[in-house]
């Protein structure tokens, strides 16, 4: 893979990597992981509405236990994906929560200031309108459903457009969902959960202190950390708060810190560099040069501890989540019939909340909210871009796919038809928000020569 600075070492050609090739230039596309997320929903949705559709469902109501006796965990293979495979994405978003808290757009009060209002604008909005047409109801439960934004496809749409968009745009709407993501954990937290278990809670809590004692201890492993994680995940399991909550909670307890400084690590890898050159022997010939194994080992240790192991494991994590948990997510999720029942799930007023606040919700929220910070003087608008340019960017933000889903499910786990209707205003929201998005940006970038 090349770097993200353009460096990449000259290897040795094998024989696989021919065949390796159309795949790795696919994945070097910016927009590659929302075609891949795309074509899985489009597949889900295919098989859900084919002669096969009762195997779709079969397939994912089918049960798997993990464990043995009295330790054992039994659920529906939908269940662990939810529950189980999402703990990891939400895990990747708190490293790039705090990441982007610590170094980040949302470093300084003056940067964050705007993404933070037009994502607030992005919430609120979106939520209003869903309850303004449930009002009243048993559906009100899903207010929180057209409040998300799904940073992968927004920004995959983004990407489709190349260099016409200005980098400072992107910046714009990746701190904009990382914000809105901070708020969907907290709607997770705080109105999704059951039922409390004060014991588990506790657990949780105790676990919690070992993980901040692990860092302030130093240690950088991410064995421990892994560990101690998966107690915290089955504590939150239990506890009643929703599991995928201890994803977040779980990254800001991951070490940010170099143990070598810039200078240092410069000065030391040229020394490095230099024992190695000067190790003698076949120049191809590494493996019986003790010096140059030594020199390599040196090195190799000198860039773990340059690298923090935030910055590590959400590299290491970031492709898996990517291309292989949120499109099985979307494997599990975006199958829904779309028989003769589509038009009363679409006027219905969880349909219609859902995809209007995706629509309407979201573009009014994110424009109004960010020319008011502007105009307050409380942050400044992003270099290099013009309001149309923004506005169009408010309605990529409307695209709320997979955190969508993910809430479609907590705020109706029991009322199927609910839950479909929801997830059918969550696709066609989506979509024409994703679709007028593009189309605006597009008129209103100029192409680049």
């Amino acid at each position: 893979m090349v770097a993200e600075n353009g460096l990449q070492p000259q290897v040795e050609d094998r024989p696989i990597d021919w065949l390796l090739m159309p795949f790795q230039a696919f994945l070097k596309t910016e927009a590659s992981g929302g075609i891949l997320l795309l074509a899985c929903a489009a597949f889900a949705l295919v098989w859900a509405n084919s002669p096969w559709s009762q195997t779709y469902h079969d397939f994912w109501h089918t049960y798997v236990t993990i464990g043995f006796g009295q330790y054992a965990l039994k659920e529906s293979l939908a269940h662990w994906v939810n529950d189980g495979l999402m703990v990891i994405f939400f895990f990747v978003v708190g490293l790039e929560i705090k990441r982007e808290v610590l170094v980040g757009e949302l470093a300084s009060p003056r940067k964050a200031a705007v993404p933070i209002a037009a994502a607030v604008g992005g919430m609120a909005a979106p939520a209003l309108v869903y309850i303004l047409l449930n009002l009243g109801r048993p559906t009100l439960s899903g207010w929180a459903i057209p409040a998300a934004t799904d940073i992968a496809f927004a920004l995959g749409v983004m990407a489709l457009l190349g260099p016409r968009v200005p980098t400072s745009l992107k910046i714009f709407l990746t701190a904009l969902a990382i914000v809105d993501d901070i708020g969907a954990v907290l709607i997770i937290a705080v109105f999704y959960t059951s039922d409390i278990s004060t014991t588990a809670l506790i657990v949780a809590g105790a676990i919690l202190v070992l993980l901040i004692a692990a860092n302030l201890a130093g240690i950088r492993r991410p064995l421990v950390y892994g560990l101690l994680g998966v107690a915290l995940w089955l504590a939150f399991l239990e506890s009643g708060v929703h599991a995928t909550v201890a994803g977040v909670i779980l990254a800001f307890t991951i070490p940010s810190r170099c143990r070598i400084k810039g200078a240092a690590f410069v000065s030391f890898a040229r020394r490095a560099l230099d024992a190695f050159e000067r190790g003698g022997g076949n120049e191809d010939d590494i493996v019986t040069n003790p010096a140059r194994q030594s020199a390599v080992h040196a090195l190799e240790v000198a860039c773990e501890h340059v690298e923090t192991p935030l910055t590590r494991m959400e590299h290491a994590l970031h492709p898996w989540v990517s291309y292989a948990i949120m499109p099985v997510f979307a494997l599990a999720n975006a199958g829904v019939s779309l028989g003769e029942g589509i038009g009363q799930a679409l006027t219905s007023s969880v349909g219609l909340g859902v995809m209007l606040g995706l629509i309407i919700g979201k573009q009014v929220g994110v424009t109004a909210l960010t020319w008011l910070s502007i105009k307050a003087n409380i942050g400044q608008r992003p270099a290099e871009t013009t309001w149309p340019q923004i506005y169009s960017t408010s309605w990529l933000s409307g695209i709320g796919f997979t955190m969508s889903l993910f809430i479609a499910n907590l705020a109706f786990p029991e009322q199927p038809e609910m839950l479909e209707s929801a997830k059918i205003g969550i696709l066609a929201g989506s979509l024409v928000a994703g679709v007028a998005g593009f189309v605006m940006l597009r008129s209103s970038t100029a192409a680049q020569p």
